[in-house]
């Protein structure tokens, strides 16, 4: 059975739309409205196996294509998508673009593995990582420059975990005139909010794992890219590592992309309204979230991306000790790490010795889910008051 990347053409739909609506089996009569799960490890072949054929597991599934595909279609890639066993599997296979001895500029606040994994390409392979603030726009256009040509500009917007916005057409523009790839981690912000092809990104990555599927109940990534060649380096890496995902676990990110619409919505909904109410709050030193008129990226945000998101950043007064005995008292929001289920998440980012020593130890990420917002603040409202 093969599959449809969307009915009608990509842009005559809208992405909640698409996201329903993509990678449907072919529309005969008596076929399945949903694709099936096929779990074979190996299949039927002999002889010198054709373009496209299946023949191991490792190489192709054809349960991956109904995600690849509507999540391509979502970016606006020429190309389907490409899914990983994890985010960090995906965010490995795009950085090995950058060559041995090459430079990598990316944001100093970024996700932690992102810059655990960026400094041991630079002691394995000798990159030069150059770390930038990411909202500060000339830096950035200044370091791509100097001291030598950046092979790669890793942008995350908004950053893991300070939502710093980035001025993503000029960087890509700057990144482009020296010669520089830009990859793109759209993680917290999905192809819903923001679609960074749009802006000319050469790599888009995503942790599936968090909004795409949903539910907390998967460990998947996936990267793109529109250029042929760097579409076939990204599966190369794949299929060489080994860095491949199971069928059931795409299958279930399938069925939970077909809600992502709604749960966007929903989300970046409550953290606008909480964020308000955060900020008037006395037990509230500082909140970050772009919807704020006078947050730090709030300009960007608006001109540059569809909402948001969902993720706040919160500090209480008091510090770390106050931090920490926010979480304990809360009932209904949940102490995890992770981001971007269904259920409003937090923790304490600097409880991680490998964390940014520029991340204030008091910070709070909070990823906010899809509850009834006057719950969510009850708990957050009680718990702030017994500070």
């Amino acid at each position: 059975m093969t599959s449809q990347s969307h009915p009608h053409a990509a842009d005559a739909l809208s992405p909640a739309t698409l996201v329903v609506a993509a990678g449907r089996p072919e529309r005969t009569q008596g076929a399945p409205v949903n694709p099936p799960v096929i779990l074979s490890s190996t299949f039927v072949s002999q002889g010198v196996p054709g373009a496209g054929e299946p023949l191991y597991g490792r190489m192709d599934a054809a349960t991956w294509h109904p995600f690849e595909e509507t999540l391509g279609t979502l970016e606006g890639s020429v190309h389907p998508a490409l899914v990983y066993a994890s985010g960090m599997a995906a965010i490995a296979a795009a950085l090995s673009l950058v060559p041995p001895g090459g430079r990598l500029v990316l944001p100093r606040h970024a996700y932690q593995v992102t810059l655990g994994y960026a400094q041991d390409l630079r002691d394995r392979l000798g990159i030069d990582v150059t770390l930038v603030d990411i909202a500060d726009t000339d830096a950035v256009v200044t370091a791509v420059r100097e001291p030598r040509a950046a092979s790669m500009l890793w942008i995350e917007t908004p950053t893991n975990p300070m939502l710093e916005v980035a001025d993503l057409p000029v960087l890509v523009e700057a990144a482009h005139a020296a010669g520089a790839l830009v990859g793109v981690d759209n993680t917290f912000a999905t192809p819903l909010v923001q679609r960074p092809f749009e802006h000319g990104a050469d790599v888009v990555v995503h942790s599936v794992t968090k909004y795409l599927a949903g539910h907390t109940d998967v460990v998947l990534g996936a990267a793109l890219a529109d250029d042929d060649d760097l579409h076939a380096r990204l599966h190369a890496y794949r299929t060489l590592h080994g860095s491949i995902a199971g069928p059931f676990e795409v299958w279930l990110a399938l069925r939970g992309l077909r809600t992502l619409a709604l749960r966007v919505e929903r989300a970046q909904a409550n953290a606008a309204e909480l964020a308000r109410r955060l900020a008037e709050h006395p037990a509230v030193a500082e909140v970050r979230h772009p919807s704020l008129p006078a947050d730090p990226g709030h300009e960007r945000a608006a001109r540059l991306m569809d909402g948001f998101g969902a993720i706040l950043g919160l500090r209480p007064h008091g510090g770390p000790d106050a931090a920490d005995a926010l979480v304990a008292a809360l009932r209904l929001w949940v102490p995890a790490t992770s981001l971007g289920g269904v259920e409003s998440t937090l923790e304490r980012r600097r409880r991680f010795a490998t964390e940014s020593l520029t991340v204030p130890e008091d910070l709070l990420r909070m990823s906010v889910g899809i509850e009834d917002v006057e719950d969510l603040w009850r708990d957050l409202a009680q718990a702030l008051d017994s500070l």
